[in-house]
């Protein structure tokens, strides 16, 4: 009886370790594999075996939690369909030849963590849904062809760690919600096309560790607030249209010292304000 009892738990645990996910779960991983040209991936999915052995599945039980397929050679689009995966928490779709655009239905993965879509060939906007995700602690977009402006609702994403769009085309102002996301530590909108002034709210990112705003076409004077941001290690906010008066602390801090792009298009350092340093000297 204990070695019938033994083979039925063996049997059972077997039977446990082969659980598939849903056929509606399945029916998407296929939709997504014939979307991105599965057959010329550069590792392939072998679709005669158990889910579970799939390239950049992850299952916990017989739910998928994460598809991690970067760098391999996805060309295509993303379906809409990938939201039916609900129990997602990560994509990690980086470095493919992805096209089209985000999908809206993204707002259903309600348990996302990581979206990472950078460096791929995707257009459109940043779809407003995506600030649905409440969960969501990294959003890489980066070196794609993304245009519009930053979702005025970004400020949703309340755990928000790393906010990477940089490379893109993206313009209009910083939502000021953007601001009151205090989770953020790292914060890169550089090489974009973004006008206006840098808000003096962004002292209230008191976590953020890294923070670049090179090459856009912001304007105004540049917060001194930005001293009180203790856990800066990195920033460059140089290559824009920064006028005025900075402190010698952020010059230094900044990776270009505060080179600044005047109205005739001619490269300037902006002059520091008085301290105990020389000022750095302007060609205004």
């Amino acid at each position: 009886m204990k070695n019938l009892l033994t083979l039925l738990l063996t049997v059972f645990a077997s039977f446990s370790m082969m659980a598939d996910v849903s056929i509606s779960d399945k029916a998407t991983l296929l939709k997504l594999y014939k979307s991105t040209n599965g057959e010329n991936w550069t590792k392939k999915w072998d679709l005669s075996t158990p889910i579970s052995t799939w390239y950049g599945v992850k299952l916990n039980g017989d739910k998928v939690i994460s598809l991690d397929l970067s760098d391999n050679n996805l060309v295509g689009e993303i379906p809409s369909e990938i939201s039916n995966l609900v129990d997602l928490q990560e994509i990690n779709f980086h470095k493919n030849s992805i096209t089209g655009t985000i999908p809206m239905s993204l707002e259903n993965l309600k348990d996302l963590k990581v979206l990472d879509l950078s460096f791929n060939k995707i257009t459109g906007v940043i779809p407003a849904s995506i600030c649905e995700m409440k969960n969501l602690q990294n959003l890489a977009l980066y070196m794609n062809s993304i245009t519009g402006a930053l979702p005025e609702q970004i400020g949703n994403l309340q755990q928000l760690v790393t906010l990477a769009v940089f490379n893109n085309e993206i313009e209009g102002q910083i939502p000021s919600s953007l601001y009151k996301v205090k989770t953020l530590k790292v914060l890169l909108l550089n090489s974009n096309k973004l006008s206006g002034k840098l808000s003096n709210e962004v002292s209230n990112l008191k976590m953020l560790e890294n923070f670049s705003l090179f090459e856009n076409n912001m304007d105004g004077q540049i917060p001194f607030d930005l001293e009180n941001l203790v856990n800066l290690k990195e920033m460059n906010i140089s290559y824009n249209k920064f006028s005025g008066l900075t402190s010698k602390k952020l010059a230094i801090l900044d990776t270009l010292n505060m080179t600044m792009v005047n109205e005739k298009g001619a490269m300037v350092l902006l002059n520091v304000s008085l301290d105990n340093s020389r000022p750095f000297v302007s060609e205004d």
